[in-house]
């Protein structure tokens, strides 16, 4: 019975009895099974795993394997669970990698990312939100730097000017001090220091939300932030602030005073480990939707629907820079800075950010010592 032909490759039985096998592979060349098989079954096999090469991509001239294809999406994810990073921060990296970078490159392998695909995105994403796509930008070109830095890659694509800045849209307009007594006054009492501390401190909503009796220092009119809150996941997380320059001691002005101290007369839950500012249980953290319901109402009241809670801190950084602070004198009462830059911002305003709040009561009495 007449043997069928074979679509793949040949074989053919030597004079000893064993079998050899060949093929004519992608580079056109005749290339020779490195040995000889027992069996034609066994030289059939050898073959069809040549063959399966080829077909996915594995196949090299010498009949070594290939490494696999390292795809963008496997590799950032290896990425995004080696780096250290605060709860906030890994969620929104996150979203931006499945929402809008896997889409688009993560099946692909990260040496066939070009500067044109990188270009492609980039301009598909829109200009409407300039923020979004900048956080978006930089993201990927951080991930293949590092695979630069790992030799995935030999250079990185994305190499579009100014991509990873972005403009706002919309200027945050300060409040006026008549609109932050409006708002304050407007604000259910539990809250209304909180909105005080927000402008007149520069602090944001994670660090008043983990604000607690001990970190109030009465004496010396300082708040001590050490701590904040943030929710990731579904889950309400307690850890150090946003950032090294975020721990920081701020100078409350002295026309706050009397408003703090009315505050921790009541009676807060938890002794000095208490919330200044809880849920309604008195004991777990305040959420931004139960804050925001009454915030909305209260600014709304004020005339100005536009302001964010946000908008508060912004508030305050434009009141302190009124008042004649340099430019490391706001970056340490914010908490604004690298690691590095902070330290210096802090230590060079150390003395100054009592001069600071003591002009903002000056402003807040229109000009009166």
């Amino acid at each position: 019975m007449a043997r069928r032909k074979r679509s793949f490759g040949g074989i053919r039985q030597l004079p000893s009895r064993r079998y050899q096998a060949n093929y004519t592979g992608p580079d056109s060349l005749l290339h020779k099974a490195p040995h000889t098989f027992d069996t034609r079954e066994d030289a059939e096999a050898w073959l069809t795993g040549i063959r399966r090469q080829i077909s996915s991509g594995e196949w090299t001239p010498n009949g070594a394997r290939k490494r696999r294809v390292l795809t963008f999406d496997t590799y950032a994810d290896t990425w995004l669970e080696r780096r250290t990073l605060k709860p906030r921060t890994r969620a929104h990296y996150r979203s931006l990698l499945d929402k809008h970078l896997l889409p688009s490159f993560g099946r692909l392998s990260l040496k066939a990312i070009d500067a044109d695909d990188v270009a492609t995105w980039y301009a598909g994403m829109g200009g409407d939100r300039p923020t979004l796509r900048a956080h978006a930008y930089g993201l990927l070109r951080t991930i293949l730097a590092g695979a630069v830095q790992d030799r995935h890659l030999d250079f990185n694509p994305c190499h579009i000017r100014g991509a990873g800045n972005s403009t706002r849209v919309h200027k945050t307009k300060p409040a006026t001090l008549d609109e932050l007594e409006t708002i304050t006054s407007e604000m259910p009492e539990r809250y209304q220091l909180m909105v005080l501390l927000a402008s007149w401190c520069a602090m944001r909503f994670g660090e008043l939300a983990e604000l607690r009796r001990k970190d109030i220092d009465l004496t010396n009119g300082v708040v001590r932030i050490r701590r904040g809150v943030v929710r990731a996941d579904g889950k309400t997380i307690v850890s150090t602030p946003k950032s090294a320059a975020s721990t920081r001691d701020v100078a409350i002005p002295p026309h706050l005073m009397p408003l703090v101290r009315e505050h921790l007369s009541r009676d807060i839950t938890g002794g000095r480990e208490g919330l200044l500012f809880p849920a309604a249980d008195g004991l777990s953290h305040l959420a931004t939707s139960t804050l925001y319901t009454s915030f909305y109402k209260a600014r709304d009241v004020a005339g100005r629907p536009d302001l964010t809670w946000h908008g508060l801190r912004h508030t305050g950084a434009t009141l302190a820079a009124a008042t004649g602070a340099t430019l490391s004198e706001l970056m340490a009462r914010l908490g604004h800075s690298t690691v590095g830059a902070a330290m210096r911002y802090q230590h060079a305003a150390q003395a100054r950010d009592r001069a600071i709040a003591d002009a903002l009561s000056v402003l807040a009495n229109g000009g009166a010592k």
